[in-house]
């Protein structure tokens, strides 16, 4: 009896010893000095430790920094930003001390910003490896002279907070803990003075914000949209219910207080979801579109029609790709994933006609009148996807000479790439949002087109995202 004891009491002992040791052999917590090497394509600071990657946001190449490991993988590692203890040059004083998305670079010297947009091209040609990709000519990236305050919509959360105060802003990053903006530098004065008038007068006339786990309450989203023409704005409330109450007494209130607001929509969402738009959108006050200018073409823009975030860069991004088009008279031009038309018809005065699609039925209203204000009786706008509408008129005999792709993130779709690829048009441009998915494109692309050079553009200053103006020449 008293030698089972004995084995039992071993047993527990070796069995607490290996416990203790894997808890000791966990990385998790742990605080460690790191020296970065390089940044992640998210615009993290990445270095090593034994012999493992490690994520570290906020730090920067060549500082030594000590970070606490927060997660802990077989191949990676993730960590939190402790203190830097060598800094890098190249760091700056944030304006901004939020813990959310849309200021990952903040602390980065704007030269550094778009060192690091043209190196991340750089990064995603290295893995996804197209042909030739090494010799490819990629350019200086074009930058603003004041990269703030330059995003002209606002799309704010709206939540209850403390003491009857209704609170607007993002998330902090995984999680759906809202984080209250009242201030954020890359906004416009403008939108964020509204937003917060806003939530003022929500409060006022008691309309209830959305309450996340009890899928209750009214208001979701606002979405402010500025135009810079005439610094005007177009308010949106996303809700969750048809009927918002006391919503002409809000209006009201509204446009007395801001007179900037000539417009003011409903987007109704009833959908537990994490998207923010849903399906139908009513006209509540004033215009139902809002007016921007690019060059000397104006643009129509309803609610939920996909419009560039900078409208100064834009102008600049436009120019490119009238630039690498080259397009000459008697040419016909494609116009993938055309929004209300912008690319095209900036362009369609140097072609003999432009065709372009899109998913979403407002953005192709808005395109139509666009090209009709604009004076043209050439531009031709259908609703769907570019892979069905390029396929469709390809096959009544409507052959481009040129295209011009600006797809979502998510890059071309394969039935679109096979349709280029079977009819190669002569000129081809691809507008990038997504260094990553415009490589693995040009992996196919590159089967009949060589990359003559690619072109980085800022759009989207303090933030890790790289835009590029690509321009393709056919193979002989």
């Amino acid at each position: 009896m008293k030698g089972k004891v004995m084995k039992n009491n071993q047993y527990t002992a070796q069995h607490n010893k290996k416990q203790h040791g894997s808890q000791r052999d966990s990385l998790l917590e742990k605080v460690i000095l790191v020296t970065i090497k390089r940044l992640g394509i998210n615009g993290e600071g990445i270095g090593y430790y034994k012999r493992k990657i490690i994520f570290i946001p906020g730090a920067l190449p060549h500082e030594d920094v000590l970070a606490r490991i927060t997660l802990e993988k077989k191949k990676y590692l993730e960590g939190e930003l402790v203190r830097v203890k060598k800094k890098s040059k190249d760091r700056v004083k944030p304006i901004d001390h939020y813990n959310v998305g849309g200021i990952e670079l903040e602390h980065l010297a704007y030269p550094a910003q778009l060192k690091f947009k043209r190196d991340v091209i750089k990064q995603a040609l290295k893995k996804y490896r197209p042909a030739d990709f090494a010799n490819y000519q990629i350019k200086a990236a074009i930058g603003m002279e004041e990269p703030y305050h330059y995003r002209n919509k606002l799309q704010f959360q709206v939540r209850a907070g403390e003491h009857g105060k209704i609170k607007a802003g993002l998330y902090r990053p995984d999680s759906h803990e809202l984080v209250d903006l009242p201030t954020f530098s890359t906004q416009t004065d403008l939108s964020l003075k509204t937003v917060r008038l806003i939530c003022k007068l929500l409060a006022k006339w008691k309309i209830q914000p959305y309450h996340e786990r009890q899928d209750a309450g009214i208001v979701k989203t606002v979405v402010v949209r500025e135009s810079f023409a005439n610094h005007q704005l177009q308010v949106v409330l996303v809700s969750r219910t048809k009927k918002i109450p006391q919503i002409n007494n809000l209006i009201t209130d509204l446009v007395k207080q801001e007179p900037a607001v000539v417009s003011v929509m409903q987007n109704i969402n009833p959908q537990k979801t994490s998207l923010v738009w849903g399906a139908k959108t009513v006209h509540l006050y004033g215009q139902d579109q809002l007016v921007e200018r690019i060059g000397n073409v104006e643009y129509r823009l309803s609610a939920r029609a996909f419009f560039q975030l900078n409208t100064l860069q834009t102008e600049k991004l436009y120019a490119k790709v009238k630039e690498a088009l080259d397009l000459e008279a008697g040419e016909l031009l494609v116009d993938a994933y055309c929004g209300v038309g912008t690319i095209g018809i900036f362009l369609a005065q140097e072609a003999r006609g432009v065709y372009g699609m899109d998913v979403t039925p407002e953005a192709i209203v808005d395109a139509r009148q666009n090209a009709q204000l604009a004076g043209l009786t050439n531009a031709h706008y259908e609703v769907g996807t570019a892979q069905d509408w390029f396929a469709k008129w390809t096959s009544q005999g409507i052959i481009p000479d040129a295209l011009v792709v600006d797809p979502p993130r998510t890059g071309l779709d394969d039935k679109l790439i096979a349709t280029i690829l079977k009819y190669r048009p002569a000129k081809f441009v691809y507008v990038s949002c997504n260094p990553s998915t415009l490589a693995a494109d040009l992996v196919l692309l590159t089967k009949a087109y060589t990359v003559e050079y690619i072109q980085p553009l800022d759009m989207f200053p303090q933030t890790a995202r790289s835009e590029a103006v690509v321009k393709l020449k056919l193979k002989k």
